[in-house]
């Protein structure tokens, strides 16, 4: 559905943007939702602003005459963050996609909110250098939007989340205040650090307008191994027993069931004959070869792991690695239903064990399909629509089934978001994870940067 925004309000945008508003459908489709297809889309206009200035501007003339305001990055979120559902003003970040400043000295790259997670990666790449956060949709997620989420991805267990690596912000807030939070500073002991504020907040708080982001040294050369294991509960025996004697980079896991599917959906080769019911992917520095060869013989011999493989070249490592990042492409067409949800590593086995527990039981004919970043306690629960089953419908019922799910995550003192965000998904469950007095806080806070509501409207809360 699409909103009629006012001839006068339509003007003072244009006042603003000039030509760089839109009101078209195909706009409207593209700007108005992101990698999730359960919210129906409402939109005002969609503007792209080239600086802070217009930004500031934009805010101004928001609270003067009540327009809400929704960010756009890359779109790739899951939770419905970015989806503009009641006539808002999408707010598209592509034109602000410069990095604009490096200073080799601190290893601190600036860059606009719309700059490309692959493009700073390849930047630092250039200047010898290593921006670690990775994901599988680093090629279409943006910086702002990796800030507003504070997005993970595969190593971090070894380099942490998006926040390790925000040395600084720039951001105009709901009321119309351009800051600058920490300015690159590695001490900085002078009260509230507002700049985490603004991490994870989904930008109902304000607009990111641009980053500072530290870089890495360059890591040494990788190798991957892909382990077939017994059982969920000898994976951590397994993460145990590498991370004793080496520094893992990256440990994921997924199920035998995603296995089947992304060697039919992605035609690639099983990299053993052994099926296993759990696989284990490990990147390893190449430094660390023997010692990671003396671990993988050491479960074997301990009977945690059935079949294992090492990467004997870089070709072979990313193929190994297609094994876990292709899996929701070879997911896709079964419409499923995403949980991205955290326990603490320790609790992983027993948490898997309960949930499987309860569908099996109240939705026996829901297939569930596992994988995800066993270093940092953040599984991907995937449930997959039924053949011949609409698919809103679906939805709904796997949104009610979430519910159980999420008490059964309350119990072990999780996350019913651990990478994704809350946005429009999970907002009627955040008491599962945010005590009374905690989502209290949290709407003062944002009172107090947005005291007219205009940012993201009806996201978290």
């Amino acid at each position: 559905m699409v909103a009629q925004l006012s001839e006068p309000k339509l003007a003072a945008l244009r006042d603003i943007f000039g030509d760089d508003v839109r009101v078209d459908a195909e706009a409207f489709e593209r700007y108005g939702r992101d990698w999730t297809r359960q919210f129906p889309t409402s939109v005002g206009a969609v503007v792209f602003p080239h600086d802070s200035a217009e930004i500031l501007a934009l805010v101004q003339l928001a609270n003067k005459v009540g327009l809400a305001l929704v960010p756009s990055g890359g779109r790739t979120g899951l939770s419905g963050g970015a989806v503009a559902s009641a006539g808002e003003i999408v707010v598209a970040f592509d034109r602000m996609n410069r990095i604009t400043d490096f200073d080799t000295v601190d290893r601190l790259v600036t860059c606009e909110a719309g700059v490309k997670t692959a493009e700073l990666q390849s930047f630092a790449r250039d200047k010898g250098l290593y921006y670690p956060v990775d994901f599988a949709s680093a090629g279409s997620s943006t910086i702002g939007g990796n800030v507003a989420t504070n997005a993970g991805g595969i190593k971090v267990i070894r380099y942490g989340l998006t926040r390790d690596w925000v040395a600084g912000l720039t951001v105009v807030t709901g009321s119309g205040a351009l800051l600058q939070l920490n300015r690159g500073l590695v001490k900085n002991a002078t009260g509230y650090d507002i700049r985490h504020l603004f991490i994870g907040a989904e930008g109902t708080l304000g607009f990111i307008v641009d980053a500072q982001m530290k870089l890495a040294p360059m890591p040494a050369a990788s190798c991957v191994l892909v382990l077939g294991v017994r059982s969920f509960g000898e994976i951590l025996n397994v993460l145990d027993a590498f991370q004793r004697t080496l520094s893992v980079c990256a440990f994921e896991f997924f199920s035998d069931k995603a296995m089947r599917r992304v060697l039919m959906r992605q035609r690639l080769q099983a990299p053993f004959d052994t099926e296993a019911p759990f696989y284990a992917v490990l990147e390893l520095d190449q430094n660390d070869v023997e010692t990671g060869i003396a671990r993988f013989e050491h479960c074997m011999a301990q009977g945690w792991v059935v079949d294992g493989v090492m990467s004997q070249s870089e070709s072979q490592a990313r193929s190994l690695w297609r094994l876990r990042e292709d899996i929701s492409d070879s997911l896709a067409h079964e419409s499923p239903y995403k949980n991205d949800v955290s326990v603490r590593v320790s609790r992983m086995p027993a948490f898997l064990e309960d949930v499987e527990t309860y569908v099996q039981r109240e939705y026996p004919d829901l297939e569930v399909i596992w994988f995800g970043h066993i270093g940092d306690g953040n599984l991907h629960i995937n449930i997959l629509k039924p053949a011949g089953v609409e698919t809103a419908s679906f939805f709904v019922r796997c949104h009610e089934a979430s519910r159980g799910i999420f008490e059964i995550i309350q119990r072990h003192g999780g996350s019913v978001s651990a990478e994704h965000g809350v946005g429009l998904l999970k907002k009627d469950f955040l008491e599962f994870s945010r005590s009374r007095e905690e989502i209290g806080l949290m709407r003062s806070l944002k009172a107090v940067f947005d005291p007219n509501g205009i940012m993201n409207p009806g996201k978290v809360f």
